[in-house]
């Protein structure tokens, strides 16, 4: 052979071998995603012409797919559409999926991995290929206990049952009808699709887990007592000095408790106190005293910052972030400054306190069925951390029941059960109106279920609203409904 052709020779394997790595790698090391991709219009047109399968809450399908008679086959129908929007999302011809309906696509449309023999046998048997059923953590009773307890607030609501990271309920407005993204009317859907996008409300957004992320107000005080007590330098007893008003160092800012006095009597007040009369200037005091870093290591522990949460959905992370001085401290350390969260972590701070100090993973997905009822796919419960000690948080749950019985959560109160809540009425610059927040969990000594509410806008209160008047009996009803199941 001579010398060209022995160079053609090789060029040709270094083509042939490029050639074959590539291909292996799309065939087979990137074909799930590939598959899941909203830009795949191949294969969310193929999935039109399989019969999707179902979404269940409890013994109820919130979605599933019909014959009609068009080139698709099959439409997806959402019976209780806006109810359960927040949990299945969208399946659209024309803009892809969000929700449940994104995230397990491939087990509802029939092609993960987990179905090939499936699809195989369905060839041989000539039976219509179908797709797996997703069986949700939700129940429809609480579901509709909170979105009927949301009314027409802007905000969002969740319940977790605290033992196991099951979410029990998941609400977000305003919201969608996902059938009318649903239809086979390319410019219907695009145009309503464009009509929500512009929408002020931005009712495509989950406000239980992602959008714009609202400061936690007061209830950001529960990781700062958290902090403390773990810490081992304070007991609930610790005292800190009681004015009406106090100027943050090196700054021009004052800063004062809700009510504009002091924080009860007396020259010096508690933690145990300021935690159930919700005071701000004793907790700044604290949180100068605990620093930045011990706060947010315990922010941390509790879930804070982590952007790897998936219930199946992608969660925003919560952000306890880092600050430029001790006034910017003392701010954070009552729920103010730049700190920001989700509706699920708050709820989740709540369930590990219920839980003895043991947080749980979240999810919204118990299990996935093929259509010969094999489970394909079943979610345990599984840890997530021990964000603090069983001692820590027995204590925690006094001061939190201390605070729905005479403190500042009282229209949390279920009569003849202890309930442990805390309320948050976070400010949001000069003139804009308040956000307001209920979390906490019930009974308090047999936790059935952990809450989170936020109603954004004020409530429609600008700054007159606050959370015990309108966020804690949104948490109460929404407590209620599992207790009484």
């Amino acid at each position: 052979m001579n010398k060209e052709l022995r160079r053609v020779s090789a060029f040709v394997l270094v083509l042939f071998l490029a050639l074959f790595s590539s291909s292996t790698i799309v065939q087979f090391f990137q074909s799930n995603s590939l598959k899941e991709d909203p830009r795949n219009v191949r294969t969310l047109y193929a999935s039109f012409s399989t019969e999707r399968g179902p979404i269940l809450a409890g013994d109820q399908q919130v979605a599933y797919s019909t014959p009609v008679d068009d080139d698709f086959q099959y439409l997806r129908v959402y019976p209780d559409g806006p109810l359960y929007s927040a949990a299945t999302g969208y399946f659209t011809l024309d803009q892809g999926a969000t929700g449940v309906e994104s995230e397990l696509n491939s087990l509802l449309s029939g092609t993960s991995d987990s179905q090939f023999l499936d699809r195989v046998t369905s060839i041989l048997t000539g039976q219509e290929p179908k797709g797996a059923a997703v069986e949700l953590s939700i129940d429809p009773v609480v579901q509709q206990a909170a979105w009927d307890a949301l009314g027409d607030y802007q905000g969002a609501v969740l319940a977790i049952e605290p033992a196991t990271g099951r979410i029990l309920a998941l609400v977000s407005k305003p919201t969608f009808d996902p059938n009318a993204l649903a239809v086979h009317d390319s410019a219907a859907v695009i145009d309503l699709y464009d009509q929500l996008l512009a929408d002020p409300g931005q009712p495509l957004i989950n406000r239980t887990i992602q959008g714009d992320l609202n400061p936690p107000g007061s209830t950001f005080k529960l990781v700062v007592a958290s902090a403390a007590l773990e810490s081992g330098k304070y007991t609930p007893d610790s005292a800190f000095p009681n004015p009406a008003q106090l100027q943050l160092p090196q700054s021009t800012a004052v800063i004062q408790n809700s009510g504009g006095g002091t924080c009860g009597p007396g020259a010096t007040v508690t933690i145990a106190t300021a935690l159930r009369l919700s005071c701000n200037i004793p907790f700044a005091e604290l949180g100068l005293e605990l620093g930045f870093r011990a706060i947010s290591e315990q922010a941390k522990k509790y879930g804070f910052g982590d952007d790897s949460f998936e219930i199946p959905m992608p969660v925003a992370p919560s952000v306890y972030p880092a600050v430029q001085s001790d006034a910017e401290l003392m701010l954070s350390a009552f729920g103010q400054g730049n700190d920001r969260v989700t509706p699920l972590q708050m709820a989740m701070v709540s369930a590990a306190i219920a839980n003895g100090g043991l947080q749980m993973r979240p999810g919204v997905v118990d299990k996935v069925t093929a259509p010969d009822l094999s489970a394909l796919r079943t979610f345990s419960p599984a840890e997530y951390g021990r964000p603090i000690s069983a001692a820590t948080a027995a204590t925690m749950t006094q001061l939190m029941v201390a605070n729905v019985a005479n403190g500042a959560a009282s229209n949390a109160r279920i009569g003849g059960i202890d309930v442990a809540g805390k309320t948050g009425t976070a400010e949001n610059g000069p003139g804009e109106p308040y956000t307001l927040w209920f979390t906490g969990f019930a009974p308090a000594d047999s936790p059935q279920v952990a809450v989170a509410v936020v109603i954004e806008d004020g409530g429609g209160l600008g700054q007159e609203g606050y959370g015990n008047l309108l966020a804690a009996p949104i948490g109460k009803q929404v407590m209620e409904a599992v207790i009484d199941r």
